[in-house]
């Protein structure tokens, strides 16, 4: 269990031994991983069709107080806030140009309790980074893992491992779906630029994402459901091995 779950779930001991003692308005992990998600979505940009960039390079500016607590915690609770960083990226379909990286820095214009968040996009270089400013705990970079596209199947997975998977009930699709509701050309998954999209093929019962009709292509996450008949799909991103696969 990560340290901010334990906060999460009310397991208050480990975390908020050190961001309990003091005032009372004082800053809390959840706060920072919330206000985190809320920066990442407010500064993404649309570069291109289904690619989105979002900054890498965080700093959590504190109070002179919540930054003492900050440095007793140090580098573990960055690394779980880069993960939230990481997956919350993940979900959403951005792109990110290097490591996930985060700072706690000193702000003496910051009250107890009152914290902001600057960031930037930062391209990965081979050159090693700047040093962080003195006493500062700063989170070691973390790259997102690579993830493979896969669809389980009444208990069996296939990995989208071509940019187009056509489904259906003939033979000649890539993936055979053996029910009646289905059409024999029935969807298409095309995955490009990172992206995954299911395309209906002018099937005759229809596809349905999440309990939407397609019409046309809708965009897949992870965990979506796919519905062809009386078929149940679900659609998942999993960290690939050495290998290439899930």
């Amino acid at each position: 269990m990560g340290l901010l779950d334990k906060v999460e779930r009310g397991i208050e001991k480990a975390v908020r031994g050190v961001f309990s003692t003091g005032s009372k308005a004082q800053v809390e992990p959840v706060e920072i991983a919330s206000r985190l998600r809320r920066e990442v979505d407010h500064k993404a940009i649309t570069i291109a069709a289904g690619r989105t960039l979002v900054p890498n390079v965080f700093d959590v500016l504190l109070s002179d107080e919540d930054f003492q607590r900050a440095q007793e915690w140090g580098t573990p609770l960055a690394e779980e806030l880069c993960d939230v960083v990481i997956n919350h990226v993940r979900s959403q379909g951005y792109i990110l140009q290097g490591p996930v990286r985060i700072s706690f820095r000193r702000d003496e214009s910051h009250r107890a309790g009152d914290f902001e968040i600057t960031s930037k996009t930062e391209k990965s270089s081979d050159q090693a980074p700047a040093a962080p400013r003195a006493n500062v705990p700063a989170a070691p970079s973390r790259q997102p893992v690579r993830l493979q596209p896969v669809l389980d199947i009444d208990g069996q997975r296939y990995s989208l491992n071509a940019p187009s998977v056509v489904l259906g009930r003939s033979s000649e699709a890539d993936i055979l779906v053996d029910d009646t509701g289905v059409s024999r050309r029935h969807l298409e998954i095309q995955t490009h630029g990172g992206t995954t999209t299911a395309v209906d093929l002018g099937s005759t019962n229809g596809s349905y994402v999440n309990g939407h009709k397609v019409a046309g292509s809708m965009e897949l996450t992870d965990g979506s459901t796919i519905t062809m008949g009386r078929t149940k799909i679900i659609f998942r991103l999993l960290p690939a091995n050495n290998g290439g696969r899930p």
